[in-house]
């Protein structure tokens, strides 16, 4: 059984780590750096930082934040919000990412995904899908950090992003973001199970517990948090503890 990768999702805006409900009303928590900083010497698996108002400025502004992070930080780092062309993966390669997800371009252009794969490999290319649930097992892609629907339907992207060669899909819910009532298990099982490339599920953590549920299931690889570390709800330690004396072997 493969290990499981315990990932912290950092939101960034305006140089401070947000956080909100649902995607709105962001809140400021401190310094971005800082609390990557903290997670790695705590031992996290890898950190994912988002520009969170990308959206608003059609480009990523973290690329300062990423090469300050590098310097003392020696774990995959992904980097997502606003890109939107070859030149914004190249820049964040340059200062240390590790890879980019990509929600909003890839909707507008799919075939930007299988460009950007080709160029610099699919490891490096993950798809990032943010989805609200609009019926029974049917749930909607949502672009521009989840202000805008788009009419497709996330398991049905979800494949047509592998068929496109991303390496890894993040699986953002709109309805569980911020609530720390525990992850979708529903959608990340529905997309875990269409697809063959690994799959992190994002969005709903609020302990320990929400963490091994959905980390049970053997088609997801990781989960990310970011409320449930943010606010000290649980350390790492105790995530990570819990998931391995009940089965789930993390890394």
């Amino acid at each position: 059984m493969n290990k499981k990768r315990v990932i912290s999702r950092i939101d960034v805006k305006n140089e401070f780590v947000v956080k909100g409900i649902q995607l709105e009303g962001l809140r400021k928590l401190g310094n971005p750096n800082e609390l990557a900083l903290k997670y790695y010497d705590e031992g996290i698996d890898e950190i994912i930082f988002m520009d969170a108002v990308a959206a608003y400025y059609d480009r990523n502004s973290l690329s300062h934040i990423i090469e300050m992070a590098c310097e003392n930080i020696f774990v995959p780092i992904t980097v997502g919000g606003g890109i939107r062309k070859e030149e914004d993966i190249k820049e964040l390669l340059n200062v240390g990412a590790d890879k980019v997800a990509i929600n909003t371009q890839a909707v507008k252009d799919p075939s930007f995904l299988t460009k950007m794969s080709k160029v610099f490999g699919s490891q490096c290319i993950v798809s990032s899908i943010v989805a609200k649930k609009i019926d029974k097992n049917k749930w909607e892609v949502y672009i521009d950090n989840g202000r805008e629907p788009t009419g497709l339907d996330a398991i049905e992207w979800a494949k047509e992003v592998e068929k496109l060669g991303v390496g890894e899909i993040l699986v953002t819910s709109v309805d569980k973001d911020g609530t720390k009532k525990g992850f979708d298990l529903e959608l990340n099982e529905a997309i875990s199970s269409a697809v063959s490339i690994p799959t992190i599920a994002s969005s709903g953590a609020g302990n320990k517990k929400d963490v091994l549920k959905v980390l049970k299931n053997e088609k997801i690889d990781a989960a990310a948090i970011a409320s449930v570390l943010h606010y000290n709800i649980e350390t790492l330690e105790n995530i990570k503890g819990y998931c391995n004396s009940n089965g789930v072997l993390t890394r």
